[in-house]
């Protein structure tokens, strides 16, 4: 109970908006949601993190070719539950959107070792036969909206709609540049939207509590971060 209390009590309480430290997550899209749905039950958790730690080496392996750093709380802040984790059997994913194109993770998912040569992964072939869950979307966003995830309203058509849509821009995608046949409403579409999804935010001007742009001084807990703070120091 005191341990339980001890990690609840500061999530509900703490000031969000404070702590992002100077970006916030994009919320996902229908069809990105079904996707992340998706690479929860598969367990991908067990075997991938997404958060690349304020450590030399982290942001040297995960966070300098993209410019992106170190991960900040405002890039999974949309997230329930977060997908941190702390095992890595295979690479970090907080910020893999763009890094490869939908090809890549098409074939990947199919056949790891392809792809990758000596991976551990498995092969997820069902994915590529279960159909998307697209009616469950609407409620699931209604429960985010109250999670306090910024959606628009719209009808429980019109959420389908769009995930629908997306679905076969992706499916389009890859009959044309993969020359590969897939049902847009195959699982493996969402998971692959999901995934190009990751690490996407806009940025925030950091303000002080008097609303005035942040700069480091002197003592200031950010300044003692070293190179991983800065990415361009980091890569001197």
């Amino acid at each position: 109970a005191i341990g339980g209390a001890a990690q609840i009590v500061p999530l509900v309480t703490f000031d969000k908006p404070k702590n992002i430290e100077g970006r916030i997550q994009v919320p996902y899209t229908p069809l990105e949601l079904a996707g992340r749905d998706i690479y929860v039950s598969e367990g991908c958790y067990n075997c991938h993190s997404q958060m690349v730690r304020t450590m030399v080496k982290e942001v040297h392996r995960y966070g300098l070719d993209n410019g992106k750093g170190y991960s900040r709380m405002g890039d999974s802040i949309y997230d329930h539950p977060f997908q941190w984790g702390s095992k890595r059997s295979g690479p970090d994913l907080a910020f893999e959107g763009g890094k490869r194109d939908d090809a890549w993770h098409y074939q990947h998912m199919l056949d790891p070792r392809a792809m990758v040569p000596g991976s551990t992964m498995p092969q997820y072939t069902w994915l590529f036969e279960k159909p998307t869950d697209y009616a469950a979307l609407p409620k699931k966003i209604g429960v985010l909206r109250y999670l306090g995830v910024p959606y628009e309203m719209k009808t429980a058509d019109a959420v389908i709609n769009e995930a629908e849509d997306q679905a076969r821009k992706i499916a389009e995608g890859l009959r044309r540049n993969a020359k590969v046949e897939v049902a847009a409403d195959r699982q493996i579409v969402a998971l692959i939207a999901y995934l190009q999804k990751l690490g996407t935010f806009e940025e925030v001007p950091p303000k002080t509590e008097e609303g005035l742009p942040h700069t480091l001084t002197p003592g200031d807990p950010d300044e003692n971060r070293g190179p991983a703070a800065n990415p361009a120091a980091a890569g001197n």
